[in-house]
């Protein structure tokens, strides 16, 4: 679709033109899943969430006067969205390695082992994803929404400031902060893996396995 052609359908929802609107949000839909997707962690809030962002874009549409680009918008308000409902939650984030994720093809495996690993590599390739999952869930909001904006949506400096609303040199602070609060989560965890209690601990279950 075309900057122009985007433009006319935004102009025709404003008039209450529901076949404009549908097309325009058509558009985005599977970006917004996918944002929403990221911030809350779970196919089914992703959905809700993403349904209460068009609800709000549809109600708000008027206020779209076109100072950033429709998807910058439509990414703030997603944003917005999550955010309110995890805050609401307090942040209760939990995941799963069986879990699919929503991408530009449809969904697919959350976990992709290398042809070659063998079940000890899979595992622990299935291991470090998981744990990076839980320690950006563990971030706070602020440095969350950044590092998914960044690395999960490929989202440009510009466009993130714009999304959040703050100046450049504070996205790119702010990413640098939330890169360095992840990695000490990271380290965290690989010390709780490395300790001598959780080894033994995962040993015993082992040899329960057997």
């Amino acid at each position: 679709m075309t900057t122009s052609d985007e433009a006319r359908l935004i102009e025709r929802a404003k008039q209450g033109d529901v076949e404009a609107f549908g097309s325009l949000i058509g558009q985005y839909e599977r970006k917004v899943y996918n944002l929403a997707y990221r911030l809350t962690g779970h196919p089914e809030d992703a959905a809700e969430m993403a349904q209460e962002a068009f609800v709000r874009v549809f109600t708000q549409l008027g206020q779209f006067h076109g100072d950033s680009s429709f998807a910058t918008w439509l990414f703030r308000i997603t944003s917005n969205v999550c955010l309110d409902e995890l805050r609401r939650r307090k942040r209760r984030l939990t995941f799963s390695i069986d879990e699919t994720v929503a991408g530009e093809e449809g969904e697919m495996a959350r976990q992709f082992a290398d042809p070659g690993d063998g079940p000890e590599q899979a595992l622990t390739r299935q291991e470090a994803q998981l744990a990076v999952r839980k320690a950006i869930a563990a971030l706070d909001e602020e440095h969350q929404t950044v590092l998914v904006l960044r690395y999960f949506q490929n989202l440009p400096y510009e466009q993130i400031r714009d999304i959040l609303n703050c100046s450049l040199g504070t996205v790119k602070s702010r990413l640098n902060r939330a890169k360095h609060a992840l990695k000490e989560k990271l380290l965290s965890a690989e010390r709780e893996l490395l300790s001598p209690r959780f080894v033994s601990r995962s040993r015993r279950r082992q040899g329960h396995d057997l």
